[in-house]
């Protein structure tokens, strides 16, 4: 069965659908319908606010990394996977990009000066933020055991808070790209949930009140209701 919500804001229909039974050959079947593969407790979230964001129509099959539907998408296995009609983009940041260039919303046009700025923000944030935080990940349960070091935990949050004392230091406005959430935005506000969840808990206020003022928007809230 599929769980259908529909929801009317800002003059623009949105609907989402929770489907775990549906395979990936009848999914990509479907037209006039982004799919988005993957658990929401992961980088998936990230494309999933996106699409709440901008106000496009879309389904989320909420299948886990390594399974097979998302094997059969993506060899590496990894979420999330948007499936556009025939096209599969993986890669969180990629798809942000994607939707952001396509649907002309929280992303600056290519091309611009504001527009590499805001590439080099997301570039930035994945190697100073997010991959802290999934190399904490790889060493805590996702390669095998006798492959962890625990021991590289403290500096992983040592360089973690560095970093993100240096981006609160340069933020000058609002958001990061000013006074507009963008989707850079997206991405540094959920690593700043998933830090926490990952017991990363930052000391800088500025930084709290701002993953806080983040995950006000209505968009986030609405998707957090939605989602199992």
């Amino acid at each position: 069965m599929s769980n259908y919500r529909k929801f009317n804001f800002d003059f623009t229909f949105v609907c989402i659908i929770n489907d775990k039974d549906r395979s990936v050959d009848r999914i990509r079947g479907t037209k006039n319908l982004y799919k988005i593969l993957g658990v929401a407790k992961s980088r998936t979230f990230r494309v999933l606010w996106m699409l709440e964001e901008i106000g496009e129509c879309y389904e989320h099959i909420p299948s886990k990394p390594r399974s097979n539907e998302i094997k059969k998408l993506n060899k590496a296995g990894k979420v999330p996977v948007l499936l556009d009609g025939e096209e599969i983009l993986t890669d969180s940041s990629a798809i942000i990009s994607y939707l952001g260039n396509k649907h002309e919303k929280l992303s600056f046009p290519s091309g611009t000066i504001e527009r590499a700025r805001q590439d080099a923000m997301v570039f930035r944030l994945i190697d100073e933020v997010d991959m802290i935080l999934w190399a904490a990940a790889r060493h805590s349960f996702i390669l095998p055991e006798e492959q962890r070091v625990n021991a590289i935990k403290p500096s992983l949050k040592w360089e973690f808070e560095k970093n993100i004392d240096r981006i609160m230091d340069e933020k000058e406005s609002k958001f990061l790209m000013g006074e507009e959430f963008m989707l850079p935005d997206i991405i540094l506000a959920h690593c700043g949930s998933w830090a926490r969840s990952a017991k990363f808990p930052s000391e800088n206020k500025r930084f709290n009140d701002y993953i806080k003022f983040c995950y006000e928007r209505p968009a986030v809230k609405r998707l957090i209701k939605s989602t199992p």
